[in-house]
């Protein structure tokens, strides 16, 4: 067989007859891609939890390839300038530690596809899948009209949300204008026109709002945790991480106003994460239901407002502890 034509000065002008091929393949590149984030002890979180699965995110994207490409393409030979570009995202991840959605510009929540950039944290909360379980055992059938996404960063929870309930009217909340401005372009991205979203700090401006729901996922890294993390992490918002000796700044104060923003058999769900053990410790009395996943406890509670408003005295002792 006669010898490739040498690859075109300008690869992206080049027809498909000027492609010179490597003997790798789709799938060596993955396999080598998770042999050098292993080696590096890169640290994983962002979407994915494995070298393998960031690597693949990272050859698809350098590839143009969908992120569910079928496996059976994965046999499939790469061109040297493919293989020039994988490379080169790769050296990126390892030498600059960046979350891997930060270097694709894409995370995937609920089924979705989100620009994720360092305006918010990287799409990643458990709440998707109850988002895609329609919020279910936990409404028991209940009417929602209006749900908010206290906190929304990227906006994933908002318009997830709203793409799965059309009929719902969806406010996301964010002190942040960065995040905000990466939230309107989700909106807009996904066509999301029932959800809008506001600047506010936490319920400072919402006054006379009422919701059927609530679900939040605020900021719950203790401080000590925060100051350790790897350096992934460092590339994200601190704004979105930090939340006090015990990560519950935030949450206590979304927990003590809530019940004023919330119908008569209105629910929150929050995510507190591993702030969990020092919530239940703070409120043994309170009756959270935390959510089982698939992969188990994940720091997530469920609560009426009901149980809110019995208990908003020492609920609101604590959270004004805080400033």
């Amino acid at each position: 067989m006669p010898a490739s034509p040498p690859l075109s000065a300008d690869p992206a002008s080049a027809g498909p007859e000027a492609a010179t091929f490597e003997q790798l393949t789709i799938v060596d590149l993955i396999r080598h891609g998770g042999s050098l984030f292993a080696e590096a002890g890169l640290t994983f979180g962002h979407s994915y939890d494995n070298a393998l699965d960031e690597a693949t995110q990272l050859v698809l994207h350098a590839l143009h390839m969908p992120h569910d490409l079928s496996p059976v393409y994965g046999q499939s030979r790469v061109t040297t300038a493919e293989k020039a570009k994988v490379l080169a995202l790769f050296g990126r991840r390892i030498r600059e530690r960046i979350p891997a959605a930060y270097l694709t510009g894409e995370a995937w929540f609920a089924g979705l596809s989100f620009k994720s950039d360092p305006r918010a944290l990287v799409p990643r909360s458990p709440i998707a899948e109850l988002i895609e379980a329609g919020f279910e055992p936990w409404l028991g059938g209940r009417e929602v009209r209006r749900a908010l996404d206290l906190c929304t960063g990227s906006g994933c929870i908002a318009i997830a949300t709203g793409h799965y309930h059309p009929d719902w009217e969806v406010h996301g909340i964010d002190i942040s204008d960065d995040a905000l401005s990466l939230a309107a372009e989700n909106k807009a991205r996904l066509r999301a026109d029932n959800v809008e979203f506001r600047r506010s700090d936490l319920f400072s401006t919402l006054d006379g709002e009422i919701y059927d729901l609530i679900v939040t996922n605020p900021p719950y890294v203790t401080n000590d945790e925060t100051d350790a993390l790897p350096e992934e992490y460092a590339h994200e918002p601190e704004l979105g991480l930090r939340a006090g000796h015990d990560g519950l700044d935030l949450a206590l104060k979304i927990m003590r106003d809530a019940p004023a923003h919330l119908s008569g058999q209105g629910l929150l769900i929050c995510e507190v994460g591993e702030a969990e053990r020092a919530l239940v410790e703070l409120l043994p009395e309170l009756p959270m239901a935390w959510v089982e996943f698939k992969v188990g406890q994940m720091g997530i509670f469920v609560v009426e407002r009901a149980d809110l408003v019995e208990h908003h005295e020492r609920i609101k002792a604590l959270a004004d502890e805080r400033g």
